[in-house]
């Protein structure tokens, strides 16, 4: 071939140097035996908290891990320099296999789900009684999102001197969740905190709630200043060494083996993510009942057999009743 009056061929083909230098690419990973256990206590703008044995060190995610992203919570294995130092950074190369997920979306139409919390045992959603008043619809919501990522749910309300449970209690009794009741004096003398902590023991517990209703001053009561210097100050900074309200944050319960997740105030929880089959688990009287249910049964319709299990006797109709409730939620908006 004859090109700018020369003949050229393959020899003259100059091929681009590789400038990320020439070892060959491979999928295989290292698999970072040595890597030490940490638990994720906060996240801030991709700088996470980790309790490393007894120290708060701040990590990054590594880029083999790709889209998978660390949560407070999360299980982790860490490598580089787990000092805690000022102005050092760890990677975080692996993260465990979660035992439970809580999960929300913006709102119902919003298909992209939002790992809040992981590894909780329990889920204590905080109500006030009035003053704001309760948003049963947003309770439903929480208690959905509870059982479908696998934690127990644990009702607390708050101000009794302002008005009585007895008519939450009665809309939640057929479910046979625990509950607390307290009131505004017993949040600022410390006992509430003590009849919420028997609840707490041993187990990790998120705590939900939207604005007012005094989520944080109880939350701040379970865990006093005291016992959060202890852990090198990993319940109140980021990665950046500030204090954050806009994201979870897992903080050692007092005096206890547990621990609190306290979590942003929240005014709506999308549940656009939600697979209504799984919410029949957390009601295992009810569960043998869908076998005689259509494909894709919503528990709702004509067809569904669980109508029929309830009338033979099997299961109290207030459970039916409650199971629907939840399930409805998703279709429907908070506010109707």
């Amino acid at each position: 071939m004859r090109r700018y009056g020369k003949h050229t061929d393959e020899d003259d083909i100059r091929s681009r140097p590789n400038r990320k230098g020439n070892r060959p690419r491979t999928n295989i990973r290292p698999k970072h035996e040595d890597a030490a256990e940490g638990l994720v206590l906060t996240v801030d703008r991709g700088r996470l908290t980790c309790l490393v044995d007894d120290r708060a060190v701040i990590a990054m995610k590594a880029r083999e891990l790709g889209r998978k992203a660390a949560v407070v919570g999360d299980r982790v294995a860490l490598v580089g320099d787990l000092s805690g130092k000022k102005d050092t950074l760890a990677r975080i190369v692996r993260i465990e296999e979660r035992t439970s997920v809580l999960r929300r979306t913006a709102d119902d139409d919003d298909p992209y789900e939002r790992v809040v919390v992981a590894n909780a045992d329990q889920l204590a959603i905080v109500t006030a009684l009035a003053d704001p008043e309760p948003r049963p619809r947003l309770i439903d919501r929480c208690l959905v999102a509870a059982f479908d990522g696998g934690l127990e749910p644990l009702l607390v309300m708050t101000k009794s001197d302002l008005a009585p449970p007895d008519k939450l209690l009665e809309l939640y009794g057929a479910l046979d969740i625990p509950y607390v009741v307290t009131s505004r004096d017993e949040l600022e003398n410390g006992d509430a905190a003590d009849r919420v902590r028997e609840y707490l023991d041993g187990r990790v517990t998120a705590f939900v709630g939207h604005s007012g209703v005094g989520k944080t001053t109880l939350v701040n009561a379970l865990v006093p200043k005291e016992r959060r210097r202890t852990t090198g100050h990993v319940n109140a900074v980021t990665g950046r060494g500030r204090h954050t309200t806009t994201s979870a944050l897992a903080l050692p319960l007092a005096g206890e083996d547990g621990w609190v997740v306290d979590t942003p105030g929240v005014r709506s929880f999308g549940l656009a993510h939600i697979d209504p089959s799984r919410v029949i688990h957390a009601f295992p009287d009810l569960e043998p009942g869908t076998e005689g249910c259509p494909r894709a049964c919503s528990h709702d319709e004509q067809d569904c057999a669980l109508d029929a299990w309830v009338e033979e006797g099997h299961a109290d109709p207030a459970r039916l009743f409650s199971l629907r409730r939840l399930l409805a939620t998703r279709e429907r908006r908070e506010g109707d």
